[in-house]
């Protein structure tokens, strides 16, 4: 059951500080290529927009008993992958760790140099934000409130993001304890009424700051219990009590899986499904506060091959899964972990050492300290794809061995990742795109391969067809075509109604005098009021033009307008936009 995991890695991990120690380790040579090939379509639509990424999208656990958490290598190599986020003190390491004396109740083992200014120093090198866990299982609203006020006001680290415990729904509640917690009461009522005491405590220190609840995950255990000491279950339950107080909902995933086929399943078959269970929950209970609340995924793993090549091919895809579905962030488990060295498997000619870690613990059957494991290059693949303010855009397969995803950057490009879930066979792939043109130049492609330990690149295929190695990641980093004009489109949407902006750019059509932007609604939008532009509509039909103050466009230079509007069934992006009868590329 997941929560087993959860009871590991909060405090087994801890046993010995000699667990983590560095010894040589053997490389696994990479595999032959496939001799197969099986071909897939994969359709982007760079005009739906799925989210923007979050600073905080990619993100990390550390813990305390980690004695190489603050190693000066540790920022370069964080900054490398890509994280943006870093969660503070360790999983049900929070639930007994006391920040002022950096020690555990009950003594447990906390390793020199892990305590939170010597963190934070790593954190702010690595160009991360901090995520702290208060003690809600040993702690009080006082100790949390002391710990916002040393963070934020004594010496002014701007710790936005802090969560009220750990997995407190595992405090015995449900009958299954690992997580310590000495209130009388472990209801959810309990919790969630003290989570309002935190939420006050904390806030008078610091207003600014982001405060959340823990809830269990949709579908996993023990969702949809009802405790001895509650009404309902705990979800339902806590959000009735804090849902217009906090600021955000956590939940954690590691799902089971009985293969590794099974496993690379998960994150399209779980993800979307919590995410708008947690949704309709938020609605349910947080009233008006509701579309402010955020979900974040504080803690992500598998529950198998962890070290292997199937799991560097579901982390990327657990990372932008869930940040396309809405999550602002997701901390893996964890950054060091460890193993006890027995039990060792063969996955895919690679051996699993048990370990969690995203870098090697240098246990004494392991590679060498911070090695990276396949899960760390799957997600370093991520920054080929896409960073901090791009967009996330639609993309489809046809064949549910092979996952797509699509950002659109600022700058115009159409980056695709391709992931080849395939053990044996290679993926021939026809891109198709709306919405966007792209480039007949070869496209750049990064490649991690099967069992390598490292990223590659060339100039590769082109960017409507690719070859996608058997089990693996692949990015395709795509050029818009030169086009006459540049339409980026923008919106702000709520149920029945939206706010539009327009930015029109000039690439080559010489000085222009006067323009129209032609284009068609992908719904039924209807604009009801337009600045900066006159417009004429005939259904989904849109006919912009300049006004007096805007008629004239310089070369290279751009103009802005925006509208207001109402839909009913849809609100769809344009597709085409036409400027003065040229085609415009967009994005």
């Amino acid at each position: 059951m997941r929560w087993s995991i959860s009871r590991f890695h909060g405090r087994t991990v801890a046993l010995a500080a000699a667990l983590l120690l560095a010894a040589a380790g053997t490389v696994t040579a990479a595999a032959p290529p496939a001799s197969a090939s099986t071909t897939v379509s994969v359709s982007v639509d760079a005009a739906q927009q799925l989210a923007t990424i979050p600073s905080t999208g990619v993100g990390t656990n550390v813990a305390v008993y980690d004695p190489n958490m603050t190693r000066s290598d540790i920022p370069g190599l964080l900054g490398a992958e890509g994280v943006g986020s870093v969660r503070y003190p360790g999983g049900s390491v929070a639930d007994v760790y006391h920040w002022q004396t950096n020690t555990e109740e009950g003594g447990g083992y906390v390793a020199p140099n892990t305590d939170f200014d010597t963190f934070m120093g790593t954190a702010r090198a690595a160009g991360a934000q901090p995520t702290i866990t208060v003690n809600y299982g040993t702690g009080t609203p006082q100790e949390a409130a002391s710990w916002v006020q040393y963070a934020n006001v004594t010496k002014r680290y701007g710790v936005k993001y802090w969560e009220v415990g750990n997995e407190q729904y595992g405090n015995g509640e449900y009958g299954s304890p690992w997580e310590t917690d000495h209130h009388s009461s472990h209801s959810a009522t309990t919790y969630a009424n003290n989570v309002l005491q935190y939420i006050s405590a904390m806030k008078a220190v610091d207003p600014s700051i982001k405060i959340g609840a823990v809830l269990t995950t949709p579908g996993g255990w023990p969702d949809g219990i009802t405790g001895p000491g509650d009404t309902a279950d705990w979800n339902h339950t806590v959000l009735s009590i804090v849902g217009s107080k906090i600021d955000f909902v956590i939940v954690h995933h590691y799902p089971n899986s009985t293969s590794e086929a099974d496993l690379l399943t998960k994150p399209q078959a779980d993800i979307p499904r919590i995410t708008g269970t947690v949704r309709s929950l938020i609605k349910q209970y947080a009233g008006t506060n509701a579309d402010s609340v955020g979900i974040a995924v504080t803690e992500a793993n598998a529950t198998s091959y962890r070290d292997t090549s199937p799991n560097g091919l579901f982390a990327p895809d657990e990372y932008v899964t869930w940040l396309e579905n809405g999550a602002f962030s997701v901390d893996w488990w964890d950054m060091h972990n460890g193993t006890d060295c027995t039990g060792l498997t063969s996955v895919e000619g690679a051996t699993d050492y048990n370990d969690y870690g995203m870098l090697s613990s240098g246990a004494s059957c392991e590679p060498p300290l911070n090695t990276p494991f396949p899960a760390y290059y799957g997600t370093q693949m991520i920054t080929k794809l896409g960073a901090a303010g791009d967009t996330m855009v639609k993309a489809t397969s046809s064949n549910s061995l092979l996952s797509a995803h699509t950002v659109r950057r600022a700058n115009g490009d159409v980056d695709v990742m391709l992931i080849n879930k395939d053990p044996d066979n290679d993926a021939t792939v026809s891109l198709g795109y709306s919405g966007f043109t792209p480039s007949a130049a070869a496209p750049t492609v990064y490649s991690y391969l099967k069992n390598a330990h490292s990223i590659t690149s060339a100039t590769a295929g082109s960017a409507t067809q690719q070859t996608v190695p058997a089990y693996s990641v692949v990015v395709v980093q795509i050029h818009p075509a030169d086009a006459a004009c540049r339409v980026v489109y923008n919106k702000n949407e709520w149920p029945g109604g939206l706010i539009g902006s327009v930015t029109l750019t000039n690439n080559s059509l010489g000085q222009i005098n006067g323009w129209d932007l032609g284009f068609n609604f992908g719904g039924d939008t209807q604009i009801t009021a337009q600045w900066n532009a006159t417009v004429k509509q005939s259904g989904p039909s849109i006919n912009a033009g300049n006004t007096s103050s805007n008629a004239s466009v310089a070369q290279g230079g751009s103009v802005y307008w925006g509208f207001q509007g109402t839909w009913s069934s849809s609100d769809a992006d344009p597709s085409q936009f036409w400027l003065n009868g040229a085609s415009c590329s967009i994005g």
